[in-house]
């Protein structure tokens, strides 16, 4: 444990769950008469706190950051903005999707997304952010939503650097511009709307409760959804 967390550094979180499997596997040794005792029985995890350390954007940063994206001249800037801080995926997420991945179900625009472990999902997609990635199209038929300068998949070293310039562009001064930032931001913002915790648990996709806060809120007496929380808070002007 000390090798993963002086050496390689890892997260908290990373060494508790490798931690967990490796407690995992010797009990079952011992349940299977394989050991006498668990080596592992009596190791001090770290511990993992339970609100998350990432920093969102504040509105006014955010509102900067997606201006100067609409305005950028790569048009995949835009895309990537929206798809991180409007819809709130991780970074992985947008960097995976497929123009074939934007279908429709129910009358309503949706981005099929492969998240964690491999599980899909159907995101709507709120007007904004479908003008954005159909920026993107051009005359395509097929492959990646996101491409990168030469024409091939961006990946997440790409998308944040293509972050960082928009940062610097629009004056959105941050020690260091992440990509898990705008989901971070994605996160509060609903949260700040007045959005039931367990909605946004929903709309984020966490399988971990204990995020995004420590607290837990009550069931949700209102008649707020994900996506009329969105379309209240956040109004990004039509493109022309």
């Amino acid at each position: 444990m000390r090798w993963m967390q002086e050496v390689q550094r890892f997260k908290p979180s990373t060494v508790s769950r490798r931690m967990s499997v490796v407690t995992g596997f010797y009990r079952t040794c011992v349940i299977d008469t394989v050991l006498e005792h668990s080596p592992a029985e009596y190791v001090r995890r770290p511990v993992v706190p339970s609100e998350s350390p990432t920093l969102g954007l504040s509105h006014l940063q955010f509102e900067a950051l997606l201006t100067a994206a609409r305005e950028s001249a790569n048009q995949f800037d835009f895309a990537l903005v929206a798809m991180l801080g409007l819809l709130g995926l991780r970074v992985f997420e947008a960097c995976s999707a497929d123009l074939s991945d934007v279908g429709e179900e129910h009358g309503h625009r949706v981005l099929r997304v492969v998240g964690k472990g491999g599980k899909v999902v159907l995101v709507p997609l709120p007007p904004a952010v479908g003008r954005a990635i159909d920026r993107t199209v051009g005359e395509r038929a097929h492959g990646p939503l996101l491409l990168n300068r030469r024409g091939v998949r961006m990946d997440r070293h790409c998308a944040t650097r293509r972050l960082r310039r928009l940062a610097e562009v629009s004056v959105v001064r941050l020690p260091r511009m992440h990509p898990h930032m705008l989901r971070h931001t994605f996160v509060t913002t609903m949260l700040d709307a007045g959005v039931d915790l367990r909605d946004v648990q929903i709309a984020a996709r966490h399988a971990d409760h204990a995020r995004p806060c420590a607290t837990t809120g009550p069931a949700r007496t209102s008649t707020d959804t994900p996506t009329t929380s969105w379309r209240r808070t956040w109004h990004p002007q039509p493109d022309t």
